[in-house]
């Protein structure tokens, strides 16, 4: 069973990302106070997520040191193998959510950090998008359960 790892917003686009300790998800819309929210949002923009252990791997095999929040997804996990999870609905803690598609590394955050190959080197270890189904609260160490 993994777990909430980090928890990421940034109000604007392409804006710092800064970390939280607790963030209200809302069905159907995103995470409060971040970039992305908004009514009837599109089910692949409400809230990502990416594995801790896939950050190691890239800040290793690239001898870099990337602070994991700066790879720009909401959710950062451990010990959970999110690529199992696409098209399966799963709870972050009491938040249901649906995995709908790889969130794939792209060229926007390869310049903004920098590196070269970023997109090669994260490929299928960037993510999930996923759809928010129920509204509550997450918090740093909530269970990801299915």
């Amino acid at each position: 069973m993994g777990k909430v790892h980090k928890i990421g917003l940034s109000k604007i686009k392409g804006g710092k990302i800064d970390s939280f300790n607790e963030v209200k998800a809302t069905a159907g819309k995103g995470l409060v106070n971040d970039r992305k929210y908004k009514e009837e949002n599109n089910i692949k923009s409400q809230i990502t997520l990416i594995e801790i252990e896939n950050i190691n791997y890239y800040n290793k095999i690239s001898k870099t040191n990337i602070r994991a929040i700066d790879f720009r997804r909401n959710i950062i996990t451990s010990d959970i193998n999110l690529n199992n999870l696409i098209n399966k609905e799963f709870y972050i803690g009491e938040v249901k959510v649906k995995a709908h598609d790889l969130c794939r590394p792209c060229k926007y955050l390869e310049h903004l950090l920098k590196q070269k190959e970023f997109v090669k080197k994260l490929l299928k270890k960037g993510g999930l998008r996923c759809e928010i189904l129920t509204s509550g609260n997450i918090y740093i160490n909530d269970k990801i359960s299915y």
